[in-house]
């Protein structure tokens, strides 16, 4: 072959040489190394990653189901609390309005002793002021008819009274 012919061929690019093989054997290489040594921790740190945030959506989706849990306990305790403050409320209400009419009643009971005893009292007083009122008013009275008439009235009912 002569040079021109190796001149042609050197320059035909579709003919491998030399450092085409050897580059394609430094690219198989790399690629070796690029898939043996990287690509395998690269995927374990996303399959990590990824187990990590599956992990974290997974106790987000658990804490929000203990809260919606705690929320109805919550409520529901909420609910049955205030039940019970209404039934001591009324039974309260029921107490005090028991003590209420227990001592009104006993109030009326006073009220109708005080006032018999007030009657019994007025009664007496009564009895006694016109006993000591009533000589005084016969007396009182036979002066004034003795003033009117001119005459003795006293001495007149004294006698109709000692006659009696």
């Amino acid at each position: 072959m002569s040079a021109a012919n190796l001149a042609a061929e050197t320059n035909n690019f579709l003919l491998p040489n030399g450092t085409f093989i050897v580059e394609s054997i430094i690219i198989l290489v790399v690629l070796f190394i690029f898939f043996r040594f990287i690509v395998p921790p690269v995927r374990q740190a996303l399959r990590e990653r990824e187990e990590m945030v599956q992990k974290g959506h997974d106790e987000a989706r658990d804490a929000d189901e203990k809260f919606r849990l705690a929320e109805e306990r919550y409520h529901q305790a909420l609910a049955e609390a205030r039940a019970e403050a209404a039934s001591i409320r009324d039974t309260a209400r029921a107490e005090g309005q028991k003590i209420l009419d227990e001592f009104r009643s006993r109030a009326g009971a006073e009220v109708a002793e005080l006032r018999q005893q007030a009657t019994e009292q007025l009664a007496g007083e009564r009895e006694r002021v016109l006993a000591e009122v009533e000589p005084r008013v016969r007396d009182l009275a036979g002066a004034l008819a003795s003033r009117v008439t001119g005459e003795e009235v006293a001495a007149q009912s004294r006698a109709r009274k000692g006659g009696r």
